[in-house]
């Protein structure tokens, strides 16, 4: 694993295959960074599915209201639900889009980012300044790269668990 430099910025998240740390970037993109983070304490991220997953492109994930596997997970609903939480102004900035990289999910809206989020296999610059990068996977990529393809995936893997690495010991 990564070392952990600053351990309230950065999220474990468990996958089938191992975890992935990922450091997140508050001084780019506060509101987005506190939100992964609210939303990983209070367990909303546990089990909720990978609904949106792009050779080459990207993994998405983060429909806590529609894609969590222990509650009525629909193929055909997951990815059009948010959070409890209002939805999030845009944050843009110059970060690129590169791999690994986190990216904020929304509708048509700038301003609709909620709890979704993708990571991207490779580097979609096409995507820079139109969607809010808050975090790099700084450890564990290989095991993103193993998620199961599919729009919907047939069989979805799922984030297993979603912790702030502060919180790794609680």
């Amino acid at each position: 694993m990564a070392e952990i430099k600053d351990p309230e910025n950065t999220i474990i998240m468990t996958l089938k295959d191992g975890d992935v740390v990922i450091e997140l970037m508050p001084e780019i993109a506060p509101k987005h960074a506190e939100r992964m983070k609210q939303l990983a304490r209070d367990g909303a991220y546990d089990n909720v599915a990978f609904h949106r997953v792009i050779e080459g492109f990207m993994a998405q994930t983060g429909d806590v209201e529609n894609a969590n596997m222990e509650k009525d997970y629909n193929p055909r609903r997951a990815g059009t639900g948010g959070s409890q939480y209002p939805d999030l102004p845009a944050e843009f900035s110059r970060i690129p889009h590169d791999r690994g990289t986190l990216g904020a999910a929304r509708s048509m809206n700038p301003n609709s980012a909620n709890s979704q989020f993708f990571i991207n296999f490779s580097d979609n610059h096409f995507l820079n300044g139109q969607y809010t990068v808050y975090g790099r996977v700084i450890s564990g990529m290989e095991f993103v790269d193993k998620i199961m393809r599919g729009e919907p995936p047939a069989n979805p893997d799922r984030m297993i668990k979603v912790k702030v690495a502060a919180d790794a010991d609680a």
